[in-house]
């Protein structure tokens, strides 16, 4: 195998322009996307490697995007932001960047410091991975590189957001329980914390709604502090028979407090939650729950920070991702009597 491929040999497998091959790797205009994603696809096989330097040098870019991830996402062992900066460091560099990570710190997030890479200037954009303060995204809003929401949105509609579909993964999910017989369904989760977990509450909600249930103030459970840190779960007097919950780390924790206090799971109480990390398989039993398409949406978020870059013109917005239920042994049906 030849070890050094060029962008020529990679044009003449596809018998198109060199010109061709270069743009589409750089996702300018003037190429289909269908052909892009074939000329990419068969760099990645040929063993293509991208000479950033070169092109740092010749188009006054670093090819290097900042991942913004606030400290109380990643201070967890194991992390679920940490995952996600895995898969878009690896979608990157696919397309000849590179992703340096950035722990904002609470007292920077607070003191709205932007990272020093941006004073630097050694990125072309950041992607925000989970939620930050309002604050911090009106700085965001004056700086002159452009930004991407991932995991999360806000009223901010001059920046892009990748997002899964919590709303009608949660509806689903609950519906679920609905169909199983369940009818006193707790959700679990601070619904101020973050975009992703109220709107898993409001799809929650809306099973709720359809079935002509009424929501318990009670069933709502509160699961961190004002800090994002986990806090003791405080549960009902009058037990659920099911709990929604917003990702499987809380789940994980959830069950073992359940067995403390003498329920078993699921013979009494089935849970279910969001994400499908390790939580959900290294629980005893595993965790029926939400699978996030985490390569999906680092593809997209990529996708729309290059674009920006680029000054391509395409309508900002939200993107939301299709999530799917995983089926394990945490759920059983109820039977009504």
């Amino acid at each position: 195998m030849k070890e050094n491929i060029t962008m020529q040999d990679i044009a003449d497998r596809l018998n198109v322009s060199k010109v061709t091959v270069s743009k589409a790797l750089a996702d300018k205009e003037g190429v289909s996307e269908e052909l892009k994603e074939k000329i990419k696809k068969l760099s990645d096989e040929m063993g293509y490697r991208y000479n950033t330097a070169a092109k740092s040098i010749k188009n006054g870019c670093s090819y290097n995007i900042g991942v913004l991830v606030a400290h109380r996402f990643v201070s967890g062992t194991p992390s679920f932001y940490l995952s996600f900066y895995q898969a878009i460091a690896m979608e990157l560099e696919k397309r000849g960047y590179y992703g340096i990570l950035q722990v904002l710190q609470t007292e920077d997030e607070e003191q709205l410091n932007l990272p020093r890479v941006y004073y630097e200037k050694k990125v072309d954009g950041f992607i925000i991975l989970g939620q930050i303060n309002k604050e911090y995204i009106d700085l965001l809003k004056t700086i002159d590189i452009p930004a991407v929401f991932l995991d999360f949105y806000d009223e901010h509609d001059e920046f892009d957001s990748v997002v899964m579909d919590n709303f009608f993964s949660a509806y689903e999910i609950t519906n679920y329980l609905f169909k199983l017989g369940h009818r006193n369904i707790a959700y679990v989760g601070d619904i101020y914390a973050t975009s992703s977990i109220q709107d898993r509450f409001l799809g929650y909600y809306k099973s709720f709604l359809e079935h002509r249930m009424p929501l318990k103030e009670e069933n709502i459970i509160n699961d961190r502090d004002e800090n994002g840190k986990f806090v003791k779960l405080d549960l009902p007097k009058n037990m659920p028979d099911a709990f929604v919950c917003n990702n499987d780390d809380v789940a994980y924790n959830l069950i073992n407090t359940l067995k403390d206090k003498g329920y078993k799971v699921p013979e009494d109480i089935s849970v279910v939650a969001f994400d499908n990390t390790i939580y959900a398989t290294i629980s005893n039993p595993q965790i029926t729950c939400i699978e996030v398409n985490v390569e999906e949406m680092a593809r997209r978020a990529v996708k729309h920070i290059i674009n920006r870059i680029n000054k391509k013109s395409f309508t900002n917005g939200r993107f939301f991702i299709k999530g799917k239920i995983i089926y394990r042994d945490s759920v059983k049906e109820k039977k009504q009597g």
